[in-house]
C-alpha cells in the first residue's frame, strides 16, 4: 500500500521543506504519548535512512521508518489552516480511535498487524 497526499500537503511540503530547506522531503512517523498511546511526529528530511519507505506524489516526498510503516500504511496526509493554526493532518484510516484532544490515536494491534 501506501502513504498518500492531498494537493496541499505536496504543495507545503515543496513549498517549505524542499525549496526552503533544501531537504527531501518530510519524514512522518508515530511514537508512543499521549492520551490514547500513540502521535505522530513530523520531520525534515534530508536523505533517506536505511530501510525508510518512500512515497512519492505530486512533486512531494514522504519518507516513512519501517517500524512506522505498519501503523501509517494506507494513511492520507493533508495540510491544512485553521484560522491563525497551519499543520499537517493524517487521516488514517487504521486508527481505532482518538482523544478528545485530537494530539494521540489508536490503533487495534491485530488490524494493522503489529505488537501492542
Amino acid at each position: 500500500m501506501a502513504i498518500h497526499l492531498t494537493e496541499s500537503a505536496a504543495r507545503r511540503i515543496r513549498e517549505t521543506i524542499v525549496k526552503g530547506r533544501g531537504g527531501l522531503g518530510l519524514r512522518l512517523g508515530v511514537k508512543q504519548v499521549g492520551c490514547s498511546g500513540l502521535t505522530y511526529t513530523f520531520e525534515a528530511a534530508s536523505q533517506a535512512a536505511e530501510g525508510e519507505h518512500c512515497f512519492e506524489e505530486l512533486g512531494a516526498t514522504v519518507l516513512v521508518p519501517a517500524e512506522a510503516f505498519a501503523y501509517l500504511d494506507g494513511a492520507t496526509l493533508d495540510f491544512v489552516r485553521e484560522g491563525f493554526k497551519q499543520v499537517f493532518k493524517v487521516d488514517n484510516p487504521r486508527a481505532s480511535a482518538t482523544c478528545g484532544c485530537g494530539e494521540s490515536f489508536t490503533i487495534d494491534p491485530a488490524a494493522a498487524g503489529v505488537r501492542p
